[in-house]
């Protein structure tokens, strides 16, 4: 008999709301504080500075306005969009998969939306934006992206997928200690945890991200019961920074930030997940 297929992680809509929200607004607050010098210096990725980094921050919550905006000039030109065309859409599982190919088109927005505005004004604007346009919109609802057609509460699950991962560039690009709202990291971890998943389907590996994520991958032998004989462990923050190619899995487990036990343990093949 075929293994059961797995199903799909579901996320709270308020929580993942509220997640956004609030990890946007840590950002403003710290990007508002950066110094004209501190905005124009390296910011580690490529050829962008801190302002193009904070720029593409603000740009993760700023899409979702545009993305409700474009919702509700369907509805109101009287068009209609089937909702149940499940198969056409990207998910959360391939949604880490689908941006790579897309790097160029968007690092080029964001050089040109880093130089319309001061950082100040695009993080305003962006933040009475969400506030008056999100209560009011359905999670179901599908947006048509450059990557594809997503629900609405899904592609708000990806956004903390962006705002951790672009919090952490910029900490250590700026030297700053920008805080993780809790929620945010979670559902940003199990992202990803969950896309490895999908790329090493099995259950011969557990891979374990205490408090948030545990997931099985690795096609080979599998356990029945007891500790699996195949056992990676790390911190939310250190996986994060591997699923994005932040680092790689030799200098973690060198560092002893990742633990791994078992001849099926070694992830250092399937990483990194998305860049």
């Amino acid at each position: 008999m075929p293994p059961a297929k797995k199903r799909a992680r579901s996320y709270d809509s308020a929580k993942i709301r509220a997640a956004v929200l609030a990890q946007f607004g840590n950002v403003r607050a710290a990007v508002g504080r950066l110094t004209p010098e501190q905005l124009a210096s390296p910011s580690g990725l490529g050829a962008w500075s801190v302002r193009e980094l904070a720029a593409h921050l603000c740009m993760a919550v700023e899409s979702v306005n545009l993305y409700i905006e474009q919702i509700e000039q369907i509805e109101q030109e009287g068009r209609t969009r089937d909702r149940d065309r499940r198969g056409e859409l990207v998910t959360l599982a391939t949604w880490p998969f689908a941006t790579a190919a897309h790097a160029g088109a968007i690092s080029g927005s964001v050089t040109e939306y880093a130089a319309s505005a001061a950082p100040d004004e695009l993080f305003a604007r962006a933040a009475a934006r969400i506030e008056a346009l999100l209560p009011g919109a359905d999670d179901d609802r599908v947006v048509a992206m450059r990557l594809g057609a997503m629900r609405l509460g899904d592609y708000l699950v990806t956004r903390t997928v962006e705002l951790i991962v672009h919090t952490d560039d910029l900490n250590r690009a700026a030297g700053l200690a920008v805080p993780f709202d809790r929620q945010a990291l979670a559902a940003c971890t199990r992202v990803l945890a969950d896309a490895l998943a999908v790329k090493a389907p099995g259950s011969a590996t557990e891979v374990r991200v205490p408090p948030y994520a545990v997931v099985q991958c690795v096609a080979g032998p599998r356990h029945t019961r007891g500790t699996p004989p195949n056992v990676v462990e790390t911190d939310p923050l250190t996986w994060i920074r591997l699923a994005t190619g932040r680092t790689d899995w030799r200098t973690e487990i060198d560092a002893a930030r990742v633990g791994a036990s078992g001849e099926r343990a070694d992830l250092g093949g399937l990483l990194p997940l998305m860049g």
